[in-house]
Formats: structure tokens, C-alpha cells, sequence
């Protein structure tokens, strides 16, 4: 991999002040080229600590801890303003550490703006509730922030899935120390530049980069630090979990995904394999709610693998700022390496390779982390690749003979966050969305998202809810206040209420 002469160096925000002096840094690689972006100050545990300490001085000042809900709103719209004025610099961060193609990077970014404002018309009104009394007293609930959150972000879309913690946790109260991912750390700086930009006071939004298993352990471990939203793999989501339970803190979990594509017979088949195509190979696969495991009715099997092959055929794989590419590189060479391993164990174990299963040829990409769309027939649900979560260009393509068939084998694994189904006849759609064990069911369609609605899953695929009223209420405690209507003490040992 070339190295550029002259690398810039990126600072990191705490308590409004960009630090840059350190002793390490993280070297980045564009995974389109194999050439290095420039370098990134690493954190250590001792700026977890200040970063902590600055988001917890900052987030008790009663100017952000009390702030009417409309002025915050202002600096949640304004940070959505900027978002957009500085679009391009968002994206192309975006673009240049993970491969996403320009399109795509583009278009998180306007989403991220979008969940900004959504935060900032929700606290305006969002109300408490008068709780019916059971005595001479009036019953109400507040809501409260938490105090430090711990953001832990990574790295298939680090703007949209940052921008769900940071404002719903902003328009909650909180402070907030984000922990990006070491390979997409700048899209995150931004957002704590363009956060002080807009208003928020110094102290309250602060980002540290650095390698996860010393920062992000000292970041979770931290005595001030009250809550815990994370993004990433199940099996550190589960070290995650643990960590909170004993501190006996809130932690919310958007965990891993093989989530069940379904497709009957009575389906309108053109749309459902081009929403097949899509929902695998946008992103280059690298989503948790891609839908990779593909459950097709046996007698319209062939016909419909048919369509999928030859759509996923045309797609164009390319440098992610070239004109018209719709599939960029892996993240990283790591991930690329294992996206090739994985094929390649199934390719020994009798999988059938429909398509792709190699590196482009186009000498132009030979340099990048490019890996061509894939989809492999001949397995089984059991099976290792039907099983893991590959977070790749890979569709694993399987057949089901009757409806009772097909839940069995949709929720035969051990993530549930989402699925889709396409078929013609209502009720059935109806019985299967509800049988499936996910979080999210796409019936008649594939990603469709909005903010206003809650967004998580079901088993190893985590815990809780970002987005929507119910991820705001994440961000905060209930507190419930008990007003006397009465001018003596009514209350006693044996009255039972």
C-alpha cells in the first residue's frame, strides 16, 4: 500500500477544544485504493477520562441540563442546516474510509440531517403524562437525561448510525463521549465540529477515535458515564452488556443480522428480485439489516434466481466517485479477506457459486478491497454461510416448500433484526410478519426507513430502540412526582392503593 508524502493529521474534540498532541495515531487507508488518507490523533484512556469528566461538567450546567425544549430544538435544526451546507465534506469523509459509493454517502448524510430535525420538532412535543390517581394526590412523569452517554459507533455507515445517537441523545439533555470506529473516524469529528458550530456548548458532544479494546473499555467502564448506546458486532455488544450489568447501567444494542428475504409464488416476481438485488448488494452488503438469506417457493425457484443473477450481473462495480458505480470496495482489506475466506469454506463444503466469488478483473480496482457481487445456491439453512453474518456482497440463495417450512428456516438463527416478505395475498403476509422473530418486516418492499420509526431487533440482534419518540425516551429516565391534594398526611401503613 503507497503512502502519501506530507500526511495531513486530524485532531479530536473534548471540552470544545481540538487536541492533537498525542502520542499515537491511527494510519488511514482509503479501501478503494489502498492509498493512505491521512492520519487521525488516537485517544488514550487518560482522554477517555477528560472526555467524560467534560461531558459531565458540561451536561450538569442547569444552561443545557434545563434549556426550554425550544431553544434546544433551534440547535438541533441548525446542526441539521449545517449538515447540509457541508454535505459534500461529510461525504466524501464518508467516502474516502469505508468505499461507499458518492450516491450513497450523499444521501446518509441528508438522512442524518432529516433525524436532526425530526429530534428537534419531536421535543417540542413530546409531553409528560398525568398518571390516573389512586388517592387525594395528583400522579405525573418526567423525563430526564441520563447525564454521560457513551456512543460507540462503526464503521458501514458511521454518519447516519452516529447522527441516531447524537440527536436523540442532544434532544434528550445528555452529554455525550462518541467513540467512532478506527476506520471511519472523521465523518464523526465533524459532526462534534459542526455541533459547536451551531450552538451546543463545549463540553457536551465530545468524539475520541482510538483502538476499541482500550478506549472503548475505559469509555463503558467509566464510573460517570450512565448509559450505553452502541453499534456493532453481537459478540462485543454481548462484552458490552455484560460491562453494564455491572455497573447496573442502561444499554441500548444494534447488534449483527442474517436477515430472511422471502419471495412466494403468488408474488409480483420482477419487483421482489430487484428488491433482492438491492437489499443485498447496496452498501457492497455491508448492513445489518441486508437481507442476505433469500427464501424463495420451490416452484417459482429457478425462475426467480434467474432474475437475481442476471440483475446482480449488471451491477456496476466500481471506484466509489466514479460516474454511475453502484457497488464500492469492502471497508477494509480485512473485511475483504474474510468476505473471500468465507466463500471459498462454503465453496469446499459443495456450495454452488451462481455468481461472482472473485475480485473484479478491471485493472483499474486492483488496488482497492473490491470483491463482486455473490450469490451462492446449493446450501443449506444449517449451513456456515447461511448462518454467519458476513457483512459482504453475498446472497445465499435457498428454496422452501410450504409457509410452516419457511418460518421454521427464517427463524432458524441467532439474529433477528429484519426481513422481508413479498407476496400477493394479504392475510399471509399478515401471519408470516408476525410469526417471523425480527424487530423490523418489510412486506411488499426491502430498506425502506424513517425516522419516526423505532429501528432494533429481536435475540443476538440486540437490545432496545434508536429512533422514532420511543429512541428520544432512551436517552432519558422516568422520574414520577407525587403532588398532595390534601392539607394533612393521608397516607398510612395500611392503606393498600
Amino acid at each position: 500500500m503507497s503512502t502519501a508524502a506530507g500526511l495531513k493529521t486530524v485532531p479530536f474534540l473534548i471540552g470544545g477544544e481540538w487536541i492533537q498532541d498525542t502520542s499515537s495515531h491511527i494510519t488511514h487507508v482509503n479501501p478503494a485504493t489502498g492509498e493512505v488518507n491521512y492520519e487521525v490523533c488516537a485517544g488514550t484512556e487518560a482522554h477517555i477520562d477528560a472526555a467524560v469528566q467534560s461531558a459531565q461538567k458540561a451536561a450538569s450546567k442547569p444552561t443545557w441540563r434545563n434549556m426550554l425544549p425550544h431553544n434546544r430544538a433551534q440547535i438541533l435544526n441548525r446542526i441539521g442546516d449545517l449538515m447540509i451546507e457541508r454535505s459534500d465534506l461529510l461525504a466524501r469523509c464518508q467516502m474516502l474510509e469505508n468505499g461507499k459509493v458518492w450516491k450513497e454517502c450523499k444521501n446518509q448524510v441528508i438522512n442524518g440531517a432529516a433525524t436532526f430535525r425530526y429530534c428537534a420538532a419531536a421535543i417540542e412535543t413530546l409531553g409528560s403524562e398525568i398518571t390516573p390517581p389512586r388517592g387525594n394526590y395528583v400522579s405525573m412523569t418526567v423525563y430526564e437525561p441520563w447525564g454521560v452517554v457513551a456512543a460507540i459507533t462503526p464503521w458501514n455507515s458511521p454518519i447516519t448510525l452516529a447522527c441516531n445517537k447524537i440527536a436523540a441523545a442532544l434532544a434528550a439533555g445528555n452529554g455525550i463521549v462518541v467513540k467512532p470506529s478506527s476506520y471511519t473516524p472523521t465523518s464523526g469529528i465533524e459532526l462534534g465540529r459542526i455541533a459547536l458550530d451551531a450552538g451546543v456548548p463545549p463540553g457536551v458532544l465530545n468524539v475520541v477515535p482510538g483502538p476499541g479494546g482500550k478506549i472503548g473499555d475505559a469509555l463503558v467502564t467509566h464510573p460517570l458515564v450512565r448509559m450505553i448506546s452502541f453499534t456493532g458486532g453481537t459478540e462485543v455488544g454481548r462484552r458490552i452488556s455484560e460491562l453494564a450489568g455491572k455497573k447496573i447501567i442502561p444499554a441500548v444494542l444494534e447488534l449483527g443480522g442474517k436477515s430472511p428475504h422471502i419471495i412466494f409464488a403468488d408474488a409480483n416476481l420482477k419487483a421482489a428480485a430487484e428488491a433482492a438485488t438491492v437489499a443485498i448488494f447496496e452498501g457492497t452488503g455491508q448492513s445489518c439489516t441486508a437481507g442476505s438469506r433469500l427464501f424463495v417457493e420451490r416452484k417459482v425457484y429457478d425462475e426467480v434466481i434467474l432474475m437475481i443473477v442476471e440483475r446482480a450481473r449488471a451491477l456496476r462495480v466500481d471506484l466509489p466517485d466514479a460516474p454511475g458505480a453502484q457497488l464500492g470496495p469492502s471497508a477494509s482489506f480485512e473485511q475483504r479477506e474474510f468476505v473471500e475466506k468465507t466463500v471459498l469454506d462454503a465453496r469446499k463444503e459443495g456450495a454452488q457459486i451462481l455468481l461472482g466469488g472473485a475480485r473484479p478483473s478491471d485493472p483499474r480496482l486492483a488496488k482497492g478491497a473490491f470483491y463482486m457481487p455473490t450469490i451462492v445456491a446449493g446450501i443449506k439453512n444449517n449451513s456456515k454461510i447461511a448462518q454467519q453474518e458476513i457483512f459482504g456482497p453475498v446472497l445465499c440463495a435457498m428454496p422452501f416448500d410450504d409457509e410452516d417450512d419457511l418460518v421454521q428456516q427464517a427463524n432458524d438463527t441467532t439474529y433477528g433484526l429484519a426481513s422481508g416478505i413479498w407476496t400477493a395475498d394479504y392475510k399471509r403476509a399478515w401471519r408470516v410478519a408476525r410469526a417471523l422473530e425480527a424487530g423490523m418486516v418489510w412486506i411488499n418492499t426491502y430498506k425502506q426507513f424513517s425516522t419516526a420509526a423505532p429501528f432494533g431487533g429481536f435475540k443476538d440482534s440486540g437490545l432496545g430502540r434508536e429512533k422514532g419518540l420511543q429512541g428520544i425516551r432512551t436517552y432519558q429516565q422516568v422520574k414520577t412526582l407525587f403532588w398532595s391534594m390534601s392539607d394533612s398526611f393521608d397516607g398510612g401503613f395500611s392503606i393498600a392503593k
